[in-house]
């Protein structure tokens, strides 16, 4: 009589890849049987850990998120700029895909910002946008809203540092002078010209001015709207006078400045606060949180009261700009080494590259571009601005755009 053969329960498992690096899960056996007769299911070719860093790289330097992934369910728009440079109605990103597969459009970038440039005619249609901006002590918020999209809503810390490098900067000029080495002579009762503006005042709003320039360079932005600060100097308030008066006098600069750019309109805090109860919204306390309801839930308020179009909003994603502090060139270091040499520091040219600027790295993918030493260059996170390698190789560096902040 025939022994029947025994079956073999196998059980096929996909493979999967261990996050924290270790080897690939492979199929596993369970029952009794030769394991020559057990087909694996693993022997289908699957990407390696290396492989899926190549692929996630590769989508992160064309500025676009993986095929068939939404942002909060929405669309995501890009910036897009007409052959001869002018601003466009931003694009999907299915449409800017297919513009870049056939060769219509091409990558580009401003100030660490994404955006494709086309490659022919077509027609100029374009909506009404407008920009809102919500200005803080700290951090601002931006938003660029058509009625039918939200297209951007950005965070931007302010420039804290000035203050301390104009002290820092008389104190080296004192001591210099004590010293007896070469220095301008004291300038006293310099008398101080109309409209000027302090230079940590200056710092502030002129960063806020250069924001709104490159996004109306990115997006046609027909119409900017700006919550404004009240601060009336009082008789015989001397202590008031001095905290409020050099911040009216950055605002009304800043104001005179946006309507250079476009046309503008002016929202006090009480009446963005009645939009943003009308909407049942509700702003964080605290403003340093890295949300959407720390600073851009007012600027989208401006903004949809301005459009119309949404009673919620329709995208919450927020861009965090953070100004790089660059450290200029100086006569030497503060401190000097043994035998009294005062070295030198500071500059803002890293070998052939320009510190700050966006670069494409061959092993490490977009960096901003740090310090250098012994011939190699520094490369740090874009985003965060920690420092990725100190040993980057010049000719493995592919330059993008100037950038002066981390995106």
């Amino acid at each position: 009589m025939p022994i029947p053969k025994r079956r073999v329960k196998q059980e096929t498992r996909v493979v999967k890849i261990d996050a924290s690096g270790g080897r690939p899960k492979t199929t596993e056996q369970t029952g009794c049987g030769n394991p020559k007769d057990t087909r694996s299911a693993a022997q289908a070719s699957s990407p390696s850990v290396c492989q899926s860093r190549r692929a996630k790289l590769s989508v992160a330097d064309q500025g676009l998120q993986p095929k068939n992934q939404k942002r909060n369910g929405k669309n995501k728009y890009v910036p897009v700029r007409s052959k001869d440079g002018k601003a466009l109605m931003p694009a999907k990103e299915s449409r800017v895909r297919r513009w870049l597969e056939t060769g219509k459009a091409i990558k580009r970038w401003k100030k660490g910002i994404f955006y494709v440039h086309l490659t022919f005619e077509t027609l100029e249609h374009i909506q009404s946008i407008v920009l809102s901006i919500d200005p803080g002590s700290k951090f601002e918020g931006y938003t660029v809203k058509s009625k039918a999209h939200t297209y951007s809503n950005f965070q931007e810390g302010a420039v804290t540092w000035v203050s301390d490098r104009i002290e820092t900067r008389a104190m080296m000029r004192r001591n210099r002078r004590n010293r007896k080495t070469p220095c301008r002579k004291p300038r006293f009762n310099r008398s101080v010209r109309k409209g000027w503006l302090a230079p940590s005042i200056h710092a502030r709003w002129q960063l806020k001015l250069n924001i709104v320039k490159r996004l109306s360079a990115l997006y046609p932005i027909n119409h900017i709207v700006v919550e404004i600060i009240k601060a009336d100097t009082k008789q015989g308030k001397r202590k008031w006078n001095k905290s409020f008066s050099p911040l009216e006098v950055g605002k009304n600069w800043f104001c005179h400045e946006l309507e250079k750019i476009a046309h503008m309109s002016i929202k006090c805090g009480h009446e963005t606060h009645k939009l943003r109860t009308a909407l049942s919204l509700r702003k964080s306390e605290n403003k340093a949180e890295r949300s959407f309801d720390a600073h851009c839930v007012d600027s989208w308020v401006l903004a949809n009261d301005y459009v119309g179009g949404h009673t919620t909003p329709d995208n919450t994603d927020v861009t965090f700009i953070k100004p790089i502090q660059f450290h200029r060139r100086q006569l030497h270091v503060l401190q000097p080494s043994k035998g009294n040499v005062r070295k030198l520091y500071g500059g803002t040219k890293s070998l052939t590259l320009k510190r700050g600027s966006l670069v494409k790295h061959k092993k490490h993918g977009l960096c901003v571009v740090g310090g250098t030493s012994k011939g190699k260059v520094s490369l740090h996170n874009r985003q965060t601005g920690e420092r990725i390698t100190q040993n980057a190789k010049i000719e493995d560096i592919t330059f993008l755009c100037y950038n002066s902040w981390y995106v």
